[in-house]
């Protein structure tokens, strides 16, 4: 696991004891450091608790604008906590547009497969949802997908 400078942010090479990049004596945190990237904290993860109900009643009275957000912020929070380097939300929601829905099939694929190992890794009750998760969008349920999605991310809040 990376390490960054609670101070400025900088990445921090596992030898060094001062920050390049604003001089903080690095010592001091090795022992009790907290990394926080995007305002979440990777250490003792704690994402927002959204409300399943709430977020399908928006998105239907916005005429959808509110599932592309949440379709979005459940790319990134999934991101963040299974610590992968894939597209970002606004990237994966612009190939889906470009691929005309195609590259949706390979995120819920994706999704699923991100959570399940995330739960393995941080002690949640997460399955393996990546096939069920297509066939959902096959049959064009896709929105069924973000409400179980959703449900798993849930598990990572407090």
């Amino acid at each position: 696991m990376k390490n960054f400078c609670s101070n400025c942010g900088s990445e921090l090479s596992k030898e060094s004891n001062l920050c390049p990049n604003c001089g903080k004596n690095i010592n001091e945190e090795k022992n009790n450091s907290t990394v926080i990237i995007n305002n979440y904290n990777i250490n003792n993860i704690n994402l927002p608790k959204r409300n399943i109900a709430v977020c399908i009643l928006l998105s239907l009275i916005t005429c959808g604008i509110y599932a592309i957000y949440w379709f979005i912020v459940m790319t990134d929070e999934s991101n963040i906590i299974s610590e992968e380097k894939t597209a970002s939300g606004l990237t994966a929601f612009i190939f889906t547009i470009i691929t005309c829905g195609i590259y949706f099939l390979y995120w819920n694929f994706k999704m699923g497969e991100k959570l399940y190992y995330a739960g393995k890794k941080y002690n949640k009750s997460i399955g393996n949802n990546a096939v069920p998760y297509i066939l959902l969008s096959i049959l064009g349920l896709g929105f069924i997908n973000y409400c179980l999605i959703q449900n798993d991310l849930n598990k990572f809040s407090k």
